[in-house]
């Protein structure tokens, strides 16, 4: 297993597109009843702020939803779509910034049992189907609204520096599900693990 070494807050008051890319590799951990589930990130994107057609918080939308992202790099932004899945993003830039990354897809490290049974899956799960994809992320560590503006420095929900990965490894493509965004639909924000299985489809090329 890579580094348990908490990541400080400088890594996260930088641009949302800077820190996407050096999630990768990095380790998502949640406390969940005396268990230590941990997952290895492979898939995220960025979310630039209000000058991002993309964003929740575009043109300088400030909503009760959207208050997480402006309290500055570490901290957790939850939401629910479509009333049924929760997605996990990480607060990035300076307090007011309103950028954020979506962690999009995992390799499970540590407590792959304990995340099967909360994504009730009564087999060994297929690649992807554990934590491949946003919904099936938060599933697989129990993260909901109740996690919405916490720090991701210490405590039940956290980020270390895990095992950071090369730029060989990475490639880049569109976001997922933002045609709405007009030119901000093509913008090469999603970054992924090379080769993992895990990383949602479809795979950036």
């Amino acid at each position: 297993m890579g580094s348990l070494r908490a990541l400080q807050r400088h890594f996260f008051r930088r641009p949302s597109d800077q820190v996407a890319r050096d999630l990768l590799g990095r380790y998502l951990i949640r406390e969940l009843g005396g268990r230590r589930l941990v997952l290895r990130l492979v898939e995220t994107e960025a979310y630039l702020g209000p000058d991002d057609r993309a964003a929740h918080t575009w043109g300088g939308r400030r909503t009760e939803r959207v208050r997480s992202m402006y309290l500055g790099g570490g901290r957790a932004y939850v939401y629910a779509i479509y009333g049924l899945h929760c997605c996990l993003n990480v607060v990035c830039g300076e307090e007011g910034s309103g950028s954020a990354v979506l962690l999009r897809a995992g390799e499970a490290v540590e407590g792959a049992e304990r995340m099967r049974e909360l994504r009730a899956l009564a087999r060994p799960p297929r690649a992807g189907e554990l934590a491949g994809g946003p919904g099936r992320l938060c599933q697989a560590l129990a993260v909901d609204r109740r996690l919405d503006g916490v720090s991701l420095l210490a405590g039940e929900l956290r980020l270390t520096a895990g095992e950071p990965v090369a730029d060989g490894e990475v490639v880049r493509g569109a976001r997922i599900g933002v045609h709405y965004a007009g030119a901000a639909a093509d913008w090469p924000l999603r970054f992924a693990l090379r080769g993992s299985v895990e990383v949602s489809r479809p795979r950036p090329r």
